[in-house]
């Protein structure tokens, strides 16, 4: 019976840690690839010499993220919770890039921004899709698809809902009767080797980060990628959104290329190994807690 108790235990408290060992394994792996790696080459480029976000003809690699998205570091690790702070690496100091106490929060979004730092019941751990910078802010990393032919750019998400964000590069414009969703509604253009996408008719059923900052369906979000060389591409962000927020507000962060990186299989429901963040926590289940996005 005491053999059969410790074996449980030990499996529950394996099941706990696991989101955030994963995160520190993956963190460690692309540090030891960025060093074994040595400098990057330049950045690879279409016939018609824009930049490449794609992977070249025989080459396989995922993005992953590069420290923590969206707000600076806080000055202490034990601000952030376990397993949603720092990534694999830092990357290049972003301008400007706000502290929590300098984004312009309306009273309600800090107070939910708050809740939920406490209450890390992430739609993404449920198998939804995040749209907005959240796509990148994954383990499993993201991948690009340029098709120059049908002038659009597709972002797949890895370890996730199994789904994929199009982003039209034909120069149409915004729908009139958008209906909202989890990805919104793309539009993108090429300033010099700058792709700036424009996305609006977001729903509010996800969170724009891993650490809860919260968004309305007002949100007009502007993402600025630069892949500067073959390894990194550096991701900025305007957030328009009067409905949560005083101003609107930048930031940026950095995604770094990761090769020889591919697919791997991942049905969502029977993969998820952050069963402790469904709903509940460590100190017990509440199966009859409502869901809040």
């Amino acid at each position: 019976m005491r053999h059969r108790f410790i074996a449980a235990f030990a499996s529950a408290i394996a099941l706990i840690a696991l989101p955030a060992l994963a995160e520190t394994l993956s963190a460690q792996n692309n540090r030891n690839q960025q060093a074994a790696a040595g400098p990057s080459k330049p950045t690879p480029r279409w016939p018609n010499g824009k930049p490449r976000l794609s992977s070249l003809p025989g080459e396989t690699g995922l993005w992953n993220p590069n420290g923590r998205p969206l707000m600076a570091e806080p000055e202490t690790d034990a601000a952030i919770p376990d397993g949603q702070g720092r990534g694999a690496f830092s990357g290049p100091p972003i301008a400007g890039k706000p502290k929590e106490s300098e984004v312009p929060f309306q009273d309600w979004a800090k107070a939910l921004y708050r809740w939920r730092e406490e209450n890390l019941f992430e739609p993404h751990t449920r198998c939804k899709p995040s749209g907005g910078p959240r796509q990148f802010i994954t383990p499993g990393g993201t991948e690009f698809f340029d098709n120059p032919d049908l002038q659009s750019i597709y972002i797949l998400d890895q370890a996730g809902p199994g789904t994929y964000r199009v982003i039209y590069m034909d120069g149409r414009p915004h729908p009139a009767d958008l209906a909202p969703s989890y990805y919104g509604h793309s539009v993108g253009h090429w300033e010099g080797d700058t792709l700036v996408v424009d996305t609006i008719g977001f729903n509010e059923r996800f969170w724009i980060d891993r650490q809860g900052i919260p968004h309305t369906e007002q949100m007009h979000l502007t993402e600025r990628f630069t892949r500067t060389d073959h390894a990194n591409m550096r991701l900025d962000l305007t957030f328009d959104d009067p409905g949560a927020y005083t101003r609107t507000w930048t930031t940026g962060f950095w995604i770094r290329y990761n090769p020889g990186r591919e697919w791997d299989e991942y049905i969502c429901q029977e993969n998820n190994k952050a069963s402790d963040l469904m709903i509940g926590n460590e100190d017990g289940l509440v199966r009859h807690s409502p869901i809040i996005p």
